[in-house]
């Protein structure tokens, strides 16, 4: 007996990193509809039709897509969520914040389209590729304080998987006791001040989209004589290599903060 395929053939993304993994697993032809702030891989941007923002989404346009799954991301898409679901609509929402739950999220969507093993393949090969970068950053004589910056107004400290990232790298987060809380409200500094107290070494921003300006960040009141400014640690990653909780984290992102790191051990180490 012929066994049919069971898995979703339609796929609307409302996030980039489920893109990405699809494309990664070489199941693109699934893919019917995307985010608009999708730029990983570049060419989905050319071959699928962009139908939602983060928080925001052409109901009308997924519908028409006729898709038998949605990816979400988060509470904050549990408004489109509920709006597809009251269609008909089958919708899995993840809400991966660790490197752990990022692994979780990259093979349960493996699974989902008949490419466990293959996903579980790539995962493998991503595991190793961090366990090389932390391997490498243990020879570090001190490792260095890092402000991650995702805003700037409210300053708005790292997220989980960054932080834990930041950790890989050889860095260490300077607002730690922030990181663990999912909500960019709840890891705002209020006090510009405190940032300054913990002197960072490095100041790395990815202001969610917007670029970085150092300059701006050097000339804020009273931050003449951090170390990061003083020494001009600062540095920009694009928030779609850092902050997309998938494989550009895990790949791009966490070689970049590394490179960082390395680069200020050698003249500070």
């Amino acid at each position: 007996m012929l066994i049919p395929d069971l898995s979703p053939q339609r796929i609307v993304c409302l996030t980039e990193e489920t893109t990405e993994w699809l494309y990664l697993l070489g199941q693109e032809a699934r893919i019917v509809g995307i985010s608009g702030y999708t730029v990983r891989p570049r060419r989905a941007r050319q071959e699928k039709p962009r139908v939602s923002a983060f928080l925001t989404a052409k109901i009308d346009q997924i519908l028409a897509l006729e898709p038998d799954c949605v990816f979400g991301f988060s509470d904050l898409q549990a408004d489109i969520a509920s709006a597809l679901i009251r269609q008909g609509v089958q919708v899995t929402v993840f809400n991966q914040r660790s490197i752990a739950e990022i692994f979780g999220m990259m093979f349960q969507v493996a699974a989902m389209v008949g490419q466990g093993e293959r996903g579980l393949s790539l995962i493998a090969e991503i595991q190793q590729q961090l366990a090389q970068i932390s391997a490498s950053a243990v020879s570090l004589p001190r490792r260095p304080r890092v402000y991650f910056e995702e805003w700037d107004e409210p300053h708005i400290s790292a997220i989980r998987w960054v932080s834990e990232l930041l950790g890989v790298a050889g860095g260490d987060d300077c607002f730690p006791e922030l990181a663990g809380q999912s909500l960019g409200k709840n890891r705002i500094i209020a006090d510009s001040a405190e940032i300054v107290r913990r002197n960072p070494d490095i100041i790395i921003g990815s202001w969610c989209g917007k670029k970085f300006r150092p300059e701006k960040v050097a000339a804020r009141s009273g931050w003449g004589d951090v170390s990061a400014v003083a020494n001009q640690q600062l540095f920009e990653i694009k928030s779609p290599d850092i902050l997309q909780p998938g494989p550009a984290a895990l790949t791009d992102g966490v070689a970049a903060l590394h490179r960082i790191v390395m680069q200020w051990a050698e003249q500070h180490g």
